[in-house]
Order: C-alpha cells, then sequence, then structure tokens
C-alpha cells in the first residue's frame, strides 16, 4: 500500500465536496458573479470560477488514480495560495472559532498536498 493512499483519499473528498456541490446549488455561478467579478475578474469571474472547480475535480480524480500527482498539486496548490491571496488573508488565521474565513485550511491543504508530492521529502533522488 502506498504510504500517500489515506492522505490522497482525505485530499480527493475535500475537494471533490467542494466542488460537486457548487454544480448543484448554482455556487459556482455564484461564486464567480457575486465575488470574481466584483473583485476586477469581469467578465471571467464565472468562467474563471468554473476552471477553479473543475481543476479541484480533476486533480481529486488523479490523487485518486495516483497519477499526475506533482502536477495536480501544483495547480492545486497555486489555487489555494490565490485563494489565501484573495480571500483569506484579509479574514485571519482563523476559519472558525479565533475568526472566520481564514487562511488555516488552505494552509493545512498546502501541506498535505506537499506531503503527498514528496513523500521522502525534497532530498535528492540518488541518495540511498
Amino acid at each position: 500500500m502506498n504510504g500517500t493512499l489515506l492522505l490522497r483519499i482525505a485530499t480527493a473528498i475535500i475537494l471533490l465536496s467542494h466542488s460537486v456541490i457548487g454544480i448543484f446549488d448554482n455556487g459556482i455561478n455564484d461564486f464567480g458573479n457575486l465575488y470574481l467579478n466584483q473583485i476586477g475578474f469581469a467578465p471571467f469571474g464565472v468562467f474563471l470560477a468554473w476552471s477553479i472547480k473543475l481543476s479541484h475535480i480533476v486533480a481529486a480524480v488523479l490523487l485518486l488514480l495516483n497519477k499526475y500527482i506533482k502536477l495536480a498539486g501544483f495547480v492545486t496548490i497555486f489555487v489555494l495560495i490565490m485563494g489565501i491571496v484573495l480571500v483569506h488573508f484579509q479574514e485571519g488565521w482563523f476559519v472558525v472559532g479565533g475568526g472566520r474565513n481564514g487562511v488555516e485550511y488552505n494552509f493545512l491543504l498546502i501541506c498535505v498536498l506537499l506531503a503527498i508530492m514528496y513523500p521522502n521529502g525534497l532530498k535528492k533522488q540518488n541518495e540511498l
């Protein structure tokens, strides 16, 4: 069994749950129209919102299949960092409790993705 299996499954579930629901409750379009367009991405907000959510779905599938892990990780980390910069940083650290909508959740997902991408750390490939 691959040492990252549980992390890959958990991360895939999180990415899917944050994406698939938005397809059915109009959340993706609302995110594009009501947020992204308002902060300067008009008229591309809806396109960008769908691109983000579809990238999460593709990344989740790739994580489950254990294929193209680094590509999926880098794309998702980029999206998460942009989320921190554009949305969460101004809200502080905490998602709940000491604050609301902060960066801690994205920070944790970034760390988990890095652990999946580099299960043996960043040491050179030729080292024993």
